[in-house]
């Protein structure tokens, strides 16, 4: 279990009713948010301090990983320069009844403030331009302490997995869900190809049809387990179907591996990538007495060989818009 703390001047309300964060993927220019990238280390039961109007209201429950969603439709004319498709992080949030303003313990807190990314300033102030980020241990402890019986019963229970409800923290990705029966929907209505093309792409969604025949002329094998039975491998996207450009990208034999439904599960939430020499990485994210069970042992490195051209091309998009590591320079503390 980690801590982070969220400023939502902004999206406070639509974010807590609606049950998620959301942030954009880059800034407006296409620069890199440290802000934007730590949503993509959160994880199932991890603790968030939502602050808002110069007080922390509620604490969150993190009951998913992120994965990429589009721009919450609620959010109006929050953010009109903020990306179409963003982070989303699934919350349960708890109001708190003992709801604290930071500015008027900074004896305690201001001396637990990380000297980068601190979520507010020396004066009890919230840092302009800070979206979410890491709270220290020390930090959190202190925080704990002001707010009081809420933070300490609601920490102890969490702190033992066998005392949340089963299923609680389970990651449902609900927004991923949704937009990508929305996206199929499209494809089902689209009169601009045949209905044949349109089953085609579908199809591809679920890695098979003519996209994993595209992909067996490459590929054959797993990369990691190398189960080579066909009918236990799926056809799984390198750019993900639902972020393809078009239909061509969605098709393309070079954008696939064939991965063991597990395997693929963590390559399409980016719990897992490669690098373009052949090299296995893994999320900070990704929990990892799971995948040690998964077949990955997470204590040896593996290289899983060579790629096309066309695959490394789609990988770099992989690491950069799907693998759940924050591109910042410093390093979080890792589970």
């Amino acid at each position: 279990m980690r801590f982070w703390w969220v400023n939502q001047n902004q999206t406070f309300q639509q974010e807590t009713e609606g049950g998620y964060l959301w942030s954009p993927k880059r800034k407006s220019n296409g620069g890199i948010n440290a802000f934007y990238e730590f949503m993509r280390e959160v994880s199932p039961g991890d603790i968030i301090f939502s602050f808002q109007g110069t007080y922390i209201r509620a604490l969150g429950i993190a009951r998913s990983s992120a994965y990429g969603c589009p721009k919450p439709a609620e959010f109006g004319s929050a953010g009109p320069n903020w990306s179409d498709i963003g982070w989303r992080v699934d919350v349960h949030y708890i109001s708190l009844n003992n709801q604290i303003r930071p500015a008027d313990h900074m004896s305690l807190l201001g001396p637990n403030l990380p000297k980068k990314y601190a979520p507010i300033q020396r004066n009890g102030r919230g840092n302009q331009g800070v979206y979410l980020t890491f709270v220290p241990p020390q930090l959190a402890k202190a925080l704990e302490n002001i707010i009081g019986h809420e933070a300490k019963t609601l920490f102890s229970h969490l702190s033992k997995v066998a005392d949340v409800a089963p299923g609680f923290l389970q990651d449902t990705a609900i927004g991923l869900a949704q937009w990508e029966e929305h996206l199929l929907q499209e494809v089902r209505g689209d009169s601009s190809i045949t209905v044949t093309e349109r089953e085609t792409v579908v199809m591809a969604r679920r890695g098979q049809g003519k996209f994993k025949e595209a992909v067996l002329k490459i590929e054959k094998c797993c990369r990691i387990t190398k189960v080579d039975r066909i009918e236990h491998l799926r056809a799984s996207h390198i750019r993900p179907w639902r972020d393809c450009a078009d239909h061509e990208q969605r098709l393309d034999g070079e954008n696939g591996f064939l991965l063991t439904p597990s395997i693929d599960h963590l390559f399409d939430r980016g719990f897992i990538s490669f690098e373009n020499n052949g090299e296995l990485i893994l999320s900070p994210a990704a929990h990892r007495e799971s995948l040690n069970r998964m077949g990955i042992e997470t204590e040896k490195s593996l290289n899983v060989g060579n790629f096309h051209a066309g695959q490394k091309s789609y990988l770099e998009y992989h690491r950069d818009s799907v693998f759940l590591q924050a591109r910042v320079q410093n390093q979080l503390i890792r589970r």
